[in-house]
């Protein structure tokens, strides 16, 4: 069982930034594919960011690609991610997700349904 525990959530105005953390407790010791995904209410889940434990690189989707950046520090089991030059339309509940061992690959890296594991969330406010 792997527990993720999100944090860095707030509200902020147009242009601002923000940085978020997801904490791994657990079973975490195994390599794994983790991701950042949001939802607006009313909305689908849209995938953001994935990074592979045991890489260095860095996959973004179409909300994340350009403004924001993600991380993994594996002494700490943290994931993070770093948004900048946030707009309105970034407003949502921004979840953290983490794999069981390579589900997640190329074609599904950013599918809610390549991940086993999944925080509470937290939440992004940007006013215009």
């Amino acid at each position: 069982q792997v527990q993720l525990q999100e944090s860095g959530g707030g509200s902020v105005q147009s242009g601002g930034s923000l940085r978020l953390s997801c904490v791994a407790s657990g079973s975490v010791a195994e390599a794994a594919t983790m991701a950042w995904f949001r939802q607006a209410p009313g909305k689908t889940r849209e995938g953001v960011a994935a990074i592979h434990t045991a890489s260095d690189s860095p996959y973004y989707g179409a909300p994340g690609k350009g403004r924001f950046t993600v991380a993994h520090d594996n002494a700490k089991n943290t994931l993070y991610l770093t948004m900048n030059n946030l707009k309105p339309e970034d407003t949502a509940m921004y979840y953290c997700a983490r794999d069981r061992g390579g589900i997640a690959t190329m074609g599904n890296i950013l599918r809610p349904s390549a991940y086993n594991y999944w925080g509470q969330g937290t939440q992004v406010t940007v006013s215009s």
